[in-house]
């Protein structure tokens, strides 16, 4: 015991925000002026801490053998500085190793995103409870990255202006048809219809979410305009394509396996000069595709399982292989931290409404995982890109450049006015 708390005494002496470590006797290591107190109920959490595996005390911490006393931002900053390695660094070893290990994650990427377990795991993530969402997140419910445009704007205006941004990059115009793969709570669709006057679909595989945007879609009488669909985008029918496709926020469920079946479905669905919108969470490394330190593992588990994140330029690589041409690639990590991060403090801020709508290990892991995925955003060990891609025309005076084969200008400006 000695020696783990000696090297226990050693770590937590060189944090930046004062840390201490309760034993279960009473015994305590660390800080005298603690701002943040782990109050350990099983010695195995020791060596863990001591070993900078954060995402193993996440999960002691879930399942009750560790209490935290201090707030989600200053227990962040101790995890960042207590991680022992970059937990983006993939999978070290030789080079045969390395090629084992990446056909192995692709075989059970494959199996692991078969239609009916990614139903379940999507259920499993996003029918929660609604209303445990509504607790902090905008009144859309917009549950993806949001666009700070100005620095003073609150996050629902944020969302407001990233759901605008994403209509704007699309050249979304009256009367097109439009679809949104993974459409959530039916932010962008109600939008696009809404300010753009698209024919709006979407399809989802949560079943609170489709029973919200159809409640929706009937109160905002738009019957008509738009449809929310209970569907798999595998499921998706090709006779009559799309002039518009947006995917926010879905494909890190996809999987590395799946990411080639996906983006040519995706070309299947586009109309020859038609636009995609690929919005997601990328991979902070180039080999990994979860991070390490045990929080992948975690996120796996409690939050998102079947998660795969790949690095941006595997995505664009894909995507391109599908024949789809990226037109516009943007960088929005530091956004993501900061929505995150008003994610989290929206949910610090209603516990105990919080705790009366799920069970208390769920409030725990969502609010480690909130505020542990804006520390990583922060931190660049994961990112976010808004992919914009055209399916060529293949007509080279079509657009209002020669040889555009779609309507994007290959200038910017539009984007912004």
């Amino acid at each position: 015991m000695s020696s783990f708390t000696s090297l226990l005494e050693k770590k937590l002496a060189s944090l930046e925000v004062p840390l201490a470590v309760q034993l279960p006797a009473g015994e305590r290591v660390g800080a005298l002026d603690a701002r943040v107190t782990l109050r350990l109920r099983e010695l195995s959490a020791l060596a863990r801490i001591a070993a900078g595996q954060v995402g193993l005390v996440a999960e002691d911490h879930v399942e009750g053998r560790v209490e935290v006393d201090g707030t989600m931002r200053d227990l962040m900053r101790i995890a960042a500085q207590m991680v022992s390695e970059n937990p983006t660094r993939g999978e070290p070893g030789p080079a045969p190793l390395r090629w084992w290990g990446a056909l192995t994650r692709r075989s059970r990427s494959k199996a692991r995103h078969r239609k009916e377990l990614d139903a379940e795991q999507v259920q499993f993530h996003y029918d929660v409870s609604d209303d445990f969402y509504a607790l902090w997140l905008d009144p859309r419910r917009v549950y993806s990255c949001a666009y700070f445009r100005d620095a003073g704007m609150s996050l629902a205006q944020a969302q407001e202006a990233k759901l605008d941004h994403i209509c704007r990059k699309l050249m979304l115009r009256e009367g097109e048809r439009f679809l949104d793969i993974g459409a959530g709570w039916g932010a962008l669709l109600l939008w696009a219809a809404e300010n753009y006057g698209v024919e709006a679909h979407g399809i989802t595989l949560s079943r609170n979410q489709h029973a919200h945007v159809n409640r929706l879609i009937e109160e905002r009488g738009l019957a008509g305009r738009v449809t929310m669909e209970l569907r798999d985008y595998r499921d998706l029918p090709e006779d009559e394509p799309w002039d518009k496709v947006a995917s926010i926020g879905m494909f890190e469920h996809v999987g590395r396996a799946r990411l080639p079946e996906y983006f040519a479905k995706i070309h299947r669905l586009l109309k020859p000069g038609g636009l995609l919108m690929n919005h997601g969470i990328t991979a902070g490394g180039t080999r990994n595709d979860r991070l390490g330190a045990g929080i992948g593992d975690f996120i796996e588990r409690y939050i998102f399982p079947g998660g795969e994140l790949l690095h941006v330029s595997h995505v664009l690589k894909t995507m391109s292989e599908a024949s789809l041409e990226p037109l516009d690639v943007e960088n929005l990590r530091p956004h993501y931290a900061r929505t995150l991060w008003a994610w989290s403090d929206g949910l610090e801020a209603n516990l105990e409404r919080a705790r009366e709508l799920t069970q208390e290990r769920v409030v725990r892991a969502y609010r480690l995982y909130l505020a542990g995925s804006a520390m990583s955003f922060e931190h660049g060990w994961i990112s976010l890109y808004q992919m914009l891609a055209s399916r060529p025309s293949g007509a080279v005076n079509e657009g209002p450049m020669t040889g555009a084969q779609s309507p994007y200008p290959f200038n910017r400006a539009y984007m912004y006015r």
